[in-house]
């Protein structure tokens, strides 16, 4: 039976268009779907009867199950996802006065093993699929309209998994995001951050506008390959000269994601570094402080540490904010997601050896 939640409104014209029906029904289908929330095709009153009998029978609109629903004194709110294989994933909603935001992610857990990141330490398991991607933001919304709170205008790919590891899925979830006949967000709503994967990134280009974030973290390859391992593969030149090709020449910023960790990547000289790299790439900078979790071997850096290591960027012409952390109370904060599932990379297994100090 097919999900309609894993198709965008091209792929939904062709899957008509098998069964005999006009391009238009895609259109009506997909505001029923991704406008209305609605799920049952009954409802869908504009459809002829035959129709709707013959979507009953091939047809599908199912989300991701709700495991958890917790909400940060904040007004974050987390979801823990439960998926049809028994894995089960983060999304975290962020309501802000002018705009609210959805943190999705692409992957169930995440490869690169960033060693600052809950998420990595948990270990990986599978790519999603665009039904569970889009399902996020699908069931966000009708979660959202039942408790009268503001619907999702801003979506960010800043949860668990690596957006561009997971390329053809994310980029289908995209364009129903970007739909107007779906969610109808601009590329400056949508935000796309990876650590790096320049291949996606030239590829990402081609295909799409949508704003663009990078976790960067050091000003140095050395520490670079410490605190993202995927840069071993694709050095620090090499990943901004590829985002400075995806922000072309004009008004637009690639958004240089950094996590202040207290003696690690926070001095003074790594700020001048930091910003003579950026000095010709079109950036702006966002600070994050450090959000721990158990076992982690770092501290987040004090807010005098960030507030100098910000002064030092913006004195050299960097626009450079602070991000408010939010959610912390519920593990909801950056870098702290963490679902629950089946690492098959057998991570989780080695980082508990190394905790209890035995050999691995």
């Amino acid at each position: 039976m097919q999900n309609l939640l894993d198709l965008d409104r091209p792929a939904l014209v062709d899957w008509f268009a098998a069964r005999g029906e006009k391009p238009f029904r895609a259109q009506q289908v997909l505001k029923w779907i991704h406008q209305q929330g609605v799920d049952d095709f009954d409802a869908m009153t504009n459809l002829a009867k035959p129709l709707r009998a013959a979507l009953n029978v091939g047809a599908c609109i199912r989300g991701p199950a709700v495991a958890a629903d917790q909400r940060s004194a904040d007004g974050t709110r987390k979801w823990l996802f439960q998926l049809e294989d028994g894995n089960r994933i983060e999304s975290v909603y962020i309501p802000e006065a002018d705009r609210a935001t959805l943190c999705i992610s692409s992957q169930v857990g995440c490869a690169l093993n960033c060693s600052f990141c809950s998420t990595a330490r948990q270990g990986f398991n599978r790519n999603l699929s665009t039904a569970e991607i889009i399902g996020q933001l699908w069931m966000a919304n009708r979660l959202l309209a039942a408790d009268g709170e503001p619907p999702v205008s801003n979506v960010v790919f800043m949860g668990m998994g690596e957006p561009l590891l997971n390329f053809d899925q994310v980029l289908r979830a995209v364009h129903l995001m970007q739909d107007d006949f779906a969610y109808a967000l601009s590329k400056r709503r949508v935000t796309l951050s990876t650590a790096g994967v320049v291949p996606g990134l030239e590829r990402l280009a081609r295909e799409t506008d949508i704003s663009l974030a990078l976790s960067l973290h050091a000003p140095d390859d050395a520490l670079r390959d410490e605190l993202v391992p995927l840069n071993k593969k694709y050095r620090i030149a090499q990943v901004l000269q590829a985002c400075k090709n995806y922000v072309g020449e004009g008004r637009r910023r690639v958004t240089i994601e950094y996590v202040m960790l207290a003696g690690v990547n926070d001095s003074d000289r790594q700020a001048h570094a930091l910003a003579a790299l950026l000095r010709q790439i079109p950036a702006k900078v966002n600070l994050i402080p450090f959000n721990p979790f158990p076992d982690t071997r770092y501290r987040r850096s004090d807010a005098r540490r960030i507030d100098r290591f910000r002064d030092i960027l913006y004195g050299a012409g960097i626009v450079t904010i602070t991000r408010r952390t939010r959610g912390d109370d519920i593990d909801a904060a950056c870098g702290q997601l963490a679902g629950d599932f089946k690492d098959r990379t057998r991570r989780r297994a080695r980082i508990a050896i190394e905790v209890r100090g035995g050999a691995a």
